[in-house]
């Protein structure tokens, strides 16, 4: 379910996930390619747990909220997918409920382009940014 709202960003709800990564084989994984930071992290659960493709081993935030997860690219980039593992039933409390992406040339213009409201989300998660899933 995805709703357009006054701003032009897109507000979307989710529920569920899928247990297996499924992706074509014509996107780019693009993360490598960017510099990642994290708002706060707990010690031993910083950005290098968010991209050790382990789903044993995770971010853990240390601080007020917002938790925020910073990709920056080099070059201008045109993203069409973002890909999440969660798991509720593992993570309970912590597990996020709502996304924001937002993008822009420097994190002092960044404007808000999707939200995503997770609902009890286990397993991937598949962020559209294109209008249409790319999958």
């Amino acid at each position: 379910m995805a709703a357009e709202s006054s701003e032009g960003e897109e507000e979307t709800k989710l529920s569920g996930g899928n247990q297996l990564l499924i992706v074509d084989d014509d996107l780019t994984e693009m993360g490598k390619k960017a510099a990642w930071s994290v708002s706060s992290c707990k010690p031993g659960n910083g950005v290098s747990s968010l991209r050790d493709d382990n789903l044993e081993t995770y971010w853990q935030s240390d601080g007020g909220q917002p938790h925020l997860v910073n990709i920056q690219f080099q070059k201008k980039v045109r993203l069409q997918l973002i890909v999440l593992y969660v798991d509720f039933k593992l993570d309970e409390s912590y597990t996020p409920s709502k996304v924001s992406i937002r993008a822009g040339d420097g994190f002092h213009n960044l404007k808000e382009i999707k939200t995503v409201e997770l609902v009890k989300p286990t397993g991937w998660v598949y962020l559209s940014l294109s209008g249409v899933d790319p999958r």
